[in-house]
């Protein structure tokens, strides 16, 4: 049935909305139809191609049909625990840029270059040049010590009782309100910072201040928008304690995408992180093959695998 249908042409990242969870539901393709249907057998439609991110939480099910369309479409799966405690895993629709790739490689591995990238995220973060003539390590402590005065004072703003930024995966329930919050508005930050990296044909693996994770770069990328988006938010829902906080704060951090423009600035924002190394994106050698076939133009981010 797939291979009648029409080849999709995937809708840009800034053009979509940003996440949507699902939990105890089977996703399937049905009648060429993205679809969740719950234990009833009642289905619910998903416009897979207008989301960036889909995030499944525990007792979903999801055929083959429905990650190969999700795939084509460049929309992200992502596998987390119960509230987002966890990532588990993430399917890859994105990432299809070797010149993409190697470019970001190329920066990571040069000291000089790495170091000039650094301080353009901390300057787009803090709203400032960072101190000259300091290491990515000296930069750290600056940046950590600013972070820690930051979390004390949004925490005082909206009257929350703040120890400090720390929970245990292992022990979920017994962590405070506030930092329940943040995990949660910072995991929802993760999924749709990650499916923009993907889009914009970048690895998430090739961090410049993080480094030895999967997603080193999608941390790198979050952290810039994180203090102006994700960490009010989840103070403030902090300081109602509501019953269903981790809840609330998604539905939260859905609205604030929505209205802050988040994911039209994410791509255009990597770019600009990037583009600080001052270097030109790598060329095709002389002897290696170019495509036989040329890629056909559509109107996706470059990322998408179409």
């Amino acid at each position: 049935m797939a291979d009648l249908l029409p080849p999709l042409k995937p809708i840009p990242i800034k053009e979509r909305l940003s996440v949507l969870y699902i939990e105890y539901g089977q996703l399937d393709v049905l009648d060429g139809a993205f679809v969740v249907v719950d234990k009833n057998g009642i289905r619910t439609h998903i416009p897979i191609g207008g989301l960036a991110c889909l995030m499944l939480e525990p007792g979903t099910r999801v055929s083959h049909a429905a990650c190969a369309l999700a795939a084509r479409a460049g929309t992200l799966l992502v596998w987390i625990g119960e509230a987002g405690v966890r990532l588990y895993s993430a399917g890859q629709p994105g990432g299809a840029r070797a010149d993409r790739l190697l470019y970001q490689a190329k920066l990571a591995l040069d000291d000089e270059l790495r170091l000039k990238v650094v301080r353009k995220m901390y300057a787009l973060r803090f709203g400032e040049e960072p101190p000259q003539r300091r290491s990515v390590e000296q930069l750290r402590g600056i940046e950590g010590a600013r972070v820690r005065e930051t979390y004390k004072r949004m925490a005082s703003k909206y009257g929350v009782e703040w120890k400090a930024r720390n929970y245990d995966v292992e022990d979920w329930g017994q962590g405070d309100i506030a930092n329940r919050c943040l995990s949660s508005a910072t995991a929802c930050l993760y999924g749709v910072t990650e499916a923009a990296v993907l889009a914009a044909g970048y690895a998430p693996a090739i961090g410049f201040i993080h480094t030895g994770k999967p997603l080193s770069f999608v941390y790198d990328i979050a952290d810039v928008y994180k203090f102006e988006t994700v960490v009010p938010l989840a103070f403030r829902i902090a300081a109602r304690s509501p019953v269903n906080a981790e809840q609330q704060v998604r539905l939260a951090c859905r609205d604030s995408f929505r209205e802050t423009r988040l994911l039209e600035r994410i791509i255009p924002g990597i770019e600009d992180m990037l583009a600080a190394g001052e270097i030109p994106r790598p060329e095709a050698g002389d002897d290696q093959v170019t495509p036989a076939i040329p890629n056909k133009k559509n109107i996706g981010d470059a990322g998408h695998r179409t």
